[in-house]
């Protein structure tokens, strides 16, 4: 039996289990290689890595993890999980089967586009959903949002008071907003074009944007706050308490609902607002907290000494 068994490889998953290599934990990682930032070349906001590559991070992050040798790193898909506290019971793909005393679920979620040709292959490449990520590289060029609710209105609000004057809001069948942000939008000389959208083509600096009716349009880059799904049901079937965006529930110790389960990176959050910040870097101190909390877990429960408010 596995100490600790991480499902998930991306940076809170393997930021997890380096803390525990180092904590001489004997802890599998189980990684289906389905990182959420895949089609980004470039991530941010990572102090001494601004603009490095995720898979790069991901690849030098696995090496790190191997050299501790309580740790094993193993490619595969979990399908199922059962048990409870002390034994729990992961199921492969492959049909394997391994039993762990903890759990940390850092399996991430999946963005969930809308059904527009083109809009996949570009996403991550001209296509980009944040700011903070990308907003800087697109600075000063023409821009454009897509979607007509609040979220993306408002997105359309900060890239034009942050990054552009040029800027288009796409609202792709209708604009779902009240006159208060329609105001806004015409204050800040924010044109709205809301005619649905049928087909995204071009490259990063050279996109054009086709509507059902009416003449392209061309800009530079696309930005769209996409939904979001847990990539696995895997929490939800250990009967994780999850809230009304999907995300897992968890506690300021990364704990979730359930007792020995720990969740980490962009699949949990805490209930109390602002809501979720799906960051590299905070994905890795989701997965070092989750760690260490999870690590003082089985040591106070090896001395029978229970950590102070917990259940």
């Amino acid at each position: 039996m596995f100490e600790v068994m991480v499902i998930g490889g991306g940076p809170a998953g393997l930021s997890a289990a380096l803390t525990l290599g180092r904590q001489r934990r004997r802890a599998l990682v189980v990684d289906s290689g389905k990182p959420r930032n895949a089609p980004a070349d470039e991530m941010h906001m990572f102090l001494s890595r601004d603009g490095f590559p995720p898979a790069e991070l991901r690849r030098l992050g696995r090496l790190e993890v191997a050299g501790y040798s309580t740790v094993e790193i193993r490619d595969a898909l979990v399908t199922a999980v059962s048990g409870e506290i002390d034994d729990f019971t992961v199921e492969f793909a492959d049909g394997r089967s391994e039993r762990a005393r903890r759990l940390v679920l850092a399996t991430g979620q999946v963005d969930v586009l809308p059904e527009i040709d083109g809009l996949a292959t570009l996403f991550g490449k001209g296509v980009y959903h944040c700011p903070f990520c990308h907003g800087f590289e697109a600075a000063d060029r023409p821009l454009a949002v897509l979607g007509g609710d609040f979220s993306q209105s408002m997105l359309a609000l900060y890239l034009a008071d942050r990054f552009t004057k040029d800027l288009v809001l796409c609202a792709n069948g209708g604009l779902e907003v009240g006159p208060e942000l329609r105001e806004a939008l015409s204050r800040n000389n924010i044109p709205v074009r809301e005619e649905p959208v049928v087909r995204i083509e071009g490259e990063d600096g050279a996109l054009t944007i086709h509507f059902a009716s009416g003449e392209p349009l061309e800009r530079s880059a696309l930005f769209h706050r996409p939904g979001q799904r847990q990539h696995t049901d895997l929490a939800a079937s250990l009967g994780c308490e999850l809230l009304p965006d999907g995300c897992v529930q968890v506690n300021a110790m990364q704990q979730t609902t359930i007792p020995g389960v720990y969740a980490a990176g962009d699949t949990a959050r805490l209930a109390e607002p602002p809501g979720p910040t799906p960051f590299v870097i905070t994905g890795v101190a989701d997965g070092t907290k989750a760690a260490i909390w999870l690590e003082q877990d089985l040591f106070r429960a090896s001395v029978e000494v229970p950590i102070p408010g917990t259940k």
